[in-house]
């Protein structure tokens, strides 16, 4: 699992493993299944601080071609919920605030038919969706509210009703439980090339590759302020987190070793709610068909998006779906087909609207290819003499976050801080002039953009 060349089979020496090998592998899937038999008699049993398992239902909503669509899915949510913590926890745990009881992430992860794909789409909490049928008026709102209207139950048909998707299995965790299940599997790697700071989420790295372990990885998820800031930053960072865990439980041998797979899945399952259909020998067999599977054939991605501000009352600024693009990735995750070839753009998308990026440039031609863009360019006196370098961008490091903007717009342009500089940026063209490229505003194609996991994974 997420090695980068496809697994031969064969022994350091170029042959095929002899002798006892077979045997051996014979005796521990032996093992393995006498192990999962004997743990999955039931899911997940209740006690007073962990919720029964609830029943999946379709409710009709779903197409009979989404009914019979090939392949299995998994959606994964985590609750922002402190009911039954003691402070302790919740300082430890670096929680404190109000709880919504509310889905504060939600992943939808397709295991494709033939074992051969993994996709994991995230869908932002923001998301503004119609509400499945429930014991309400017929309204919409927040994708993360329908599990406080209406628990489990509605927020799977909510997603389902959303996605056109139909949802197999359903593994629910909260703050203690989220931490707990990363120490059970081992720690997660995750990486980053500048300082992790976050005083809200109580989140401190510096640059490097690292293992987190429960606490600090339950950390590095609920950040919301670090770069790329707000929650579309945050997942990716959670993509990148279960990419991790899954990283360390293929080195560690856990998705090729039956036993070791079978004690991985049976010290998952405390740390999560399930459906009533999802036990520990679901778990194993989730498990057991990543075992071959490349990290180039594992992807990841966050629904396209129209709208980053959309006001709502009562719900206040949420996220509008893109509906073409979006229909067309969830048409390609119910057609067990990957995702990144329907979320192609015809512009670089940009993480900034360009109407808000200031820009003083020095060629008319260069200043009328970023105004069609929908910058806001004023005129610049042209050069008597052009400098013999590329295209320079000069502008004030208190704008950073817009430069990258400007240019992606500018390719093979340099950015120059300069302190003072203030809020305009200029444009100082080289002497082999400057193409313009066409940009568009999709944040959601910025900081989600389909990913494998091999571009992904810590290198």
């Amino acid at each position: 699992m997420l090695s980068s060349r496809p697994r031969t089979g064969r022994s350091s020496a170029g042959r095929s493993p002899v002798g006892r090998g077979p045997f051996r592998r014979r005796r521990r899937l032996a093992l393995a299944v006498l192990l999962v038999a004997s743990l999955a008699a039931g899911s997940l049993p209740a006690t007073a601080d962990a919720p029964a398992p609830y029943t999946l239902v379709h409710d009709g909503t779903l197409s009979p071609d989404a009914l019979a669509a090939p392949g299995t899915n998994l959606l994964v949510v985590g609750i922002d919920r402190r009911t039954g913590m003691t402070r302790e926890q919740i300082a430890r745990l670096h929680v404190g605030g109000k709880e919504c009881d509310c889905t504060d992430t939600m992943m939808l992860v397709h295991f494709s038919r033939d074992g051969d794909r993994m996709s994991v789409v995230s869908l932002p909490r923001d998301s503004y969706v119609p509400f499945a049928p429930h014991d309400h008026p017929r309204h919409s709102g927040k994708i993360n509210g329908a599990y406080l209207h209406g628990g489990p139950d509605l927020a799977v048909r909510t997603v389902e009703q959303a996605t056109g998707l139909r949802i197999d299995h359903y593994l629910e965790t909260d703050f203690v439980r989220f931490a707990d299940a990363v120490d059970a599997l081992g720690g997660a790697e995750v990486c980053t090339d500048r300082p992790l700071e976050d005083l809200n989420a109580g989140l401190s790295l510096r640059p490097g590759t690292r293992v987190l372990q429960g606490v600090e990885a339950l950390r590095y998820a609920r950040a919301r302020k670090v770069s790329p800031p707000g929650d579309l930053g945050r997942v990716r960072r959670q993509q990148r987190l279960l990419l991790g865990m899954l990283t360390r439980l293929a080195e560690a041998g856990a998705l090729s070793d039956p036993v070791k797979l079978a004690a991985a899945a049976s010290a998952l399952l405390p740390q999560v709610r399930t459906d009533a259909g999802t036990g520990v020998a679901t778990l194993f067999g989730l498990g057991w068909g990543l075992r071959e599977l490349r990290a180039d054939r594992v992807e990841f991605a966050t629904v396209p998006m129209r709208a980053f501000d959309h006001r709502v009352p009562s719900w206040g600024s949420t996220l509008l779906w893109d509906e073409v693009r979006a229909s067309r990735m969830f048409a390609a995750v119910r057609e067990d087909r990957p995702v990144a070839d329907e979320l192609t753009l015809r512009a670089v998308p940009v993480a900034m609207d360009p109407g808000t990026v200031l820009v003083r440039a020095d060629d008319p031609d260069v200043a009328e290819g970023l105004r069609r863009s929908g910058f806001a360019v004023t005129k610049a006196e042209a050069p008597a003499v052009r400098a013999e370098q590329p295209t320079v961008i000069v502008y004030d490091p208190y704008w950073e976050r817009y430069a990258s903007t400007l240019a992606a717009a500018l390719p093979g342009a340099l950015l120059r801080p300069v302190r003072g500089n203030g809020r305009t940026f200029e444009v100082r063209v080289g002497s082999a002039g400057q193409p313009v490229a066409e940009v568009m505003y999709d944040r959601s194609m910025v900081e989600g953009a389909p990913m494998t996991g091999e571009q992904l994974r810590c290198r």
